[in-house]
């Protein structure tokens, strides 16, 4: 009886220890070798500043309230708050103490593209490495590129408030098995350059599904309502539906798309408010053949 007993306890030590081993091995970061990253060559600084403006950098990382060329400043410090927790936004400037500027170019890439921080831990999806992680390792080492021209800030963020579980960093594995990969979000036959240039900024760079599309309990995308519209992370109200199913994108034409990311205005005259506001000020840096590109994507998703 005693030797079962210490059997039984034996295999249940084994079996846990397996498990915990198998979990381990799923749910550990996953960076990317330095060698991906070797042989990019200098970065086009031009381009990285295109990738900045698509990628929305300043709507999160400069100082709160700043305004003109002092939003270049990529401080942090923004408090973006969740059904999980506040995330704090940290400071991205060239600082080598506070910012990335001691940061090499896998450090950087692995953060944008596998969600994993310079330390080895993984990031929150907060930072939307979700998406970025469709991005070409062109773009990643372009942007680097430029995000070192700009003004250092010694400023240090607070670090994320967040209650348990959410606290602990080891389960955004198991958020990642679950929900995080760089495929296209959706399909789209016959798909003509400008449509893939379009789907690539929407679906990447622009991050628009993160708040354009809603979310589970566990805070990943339902996948079946991309661009469908979403709650309003930042207070009351929804974020719109913008397919060509809804009731406003899916009324305008290509050409109204493109002038409202290029002017803020829509084609009866009305502005953009909210959020999307920093957005549309962000993209309107784009060239119009990014535009065009972003429009035609927009008619050619799947309605809802």
């Amino acid at each position: 009886m005693v030797r079962r007993f210490i059997r039984f306890l034996l295999c249940l030590v084994g079996i846990v220890f397996i498990g915990g081993g198998v979990f381990y091995f799923i749910t550990a970061p996953n960076p990317l070798p330095e060698s991906h990253w070797a042989g990019l060559g200098t970065p086009d600084t031009k381009n990285g500043e295109m990738v900045f403006w698509a990628g929305g950098c300043v709507s999160c990382h400069a100082t709160p309230g700043s305004e003109g060329d002092a939003k270049l400043t990529l401080a942090g410090g923004l408090a973006l708050k969740s059904p999980f927790g506040t995330f704090h936004v940290p400071n991205i400037s060239p600082d080598e103490k506070a910012g990335i500027g001691s940061w090499t170019l896998a450090q950087f890439g692995n953060a944008m593209k596998r969600g994993v921080a310079a330390n080895g831990e993984h990031l929150y999806p907060s930072f939307p490495y979700g998406s970025y992680t469709r991005m070409t390792d062109k773009d990643v080492n372009d942007l680097f590129g430029y995000l070192k021209t700009l003004p250092k800030s010694s400023n240090v963020a607070p670090p994320h408030d967040l209650p348990f579980p959410f606290n602990i960093r080891l389960a955004l594995g198991g958020w990642k098995f679950l929900y995080f990969n760089d495929q296209p979000r959706v399909v789209i036959a016959n798909a003509d350059d400008t449509i893939k240039r379009g789907q690539y900024l929407v679906e990447g760079l622009g991050h628009c599904g993160e708040c354009h599309t809603p979310r589970d309990f566990l805070g990943g995308f339902q996948s079946n309502m991309w661009l469908a519209g979403a709650p309003n992370p930042e207070g009351p109200g929804r974020i719109p539906d913008i397919t060509p199913g809804s009731k406003a994108v899916g009324s305008w034409t290509q050409e109204d798309i493109a002038s409202y990311l290029e002017t803020g205005f829509t084609p009866d005259f009305d502005s953009a408010g909210g959020s999307m506001a920093e957005v549309q000020r962000n993209v309107a840096h784009l060239p119009k053949s990014d535009l065009e590109a972003i429009a035609a994507y927009l008619k050619a998703v799947p309605k809802h």
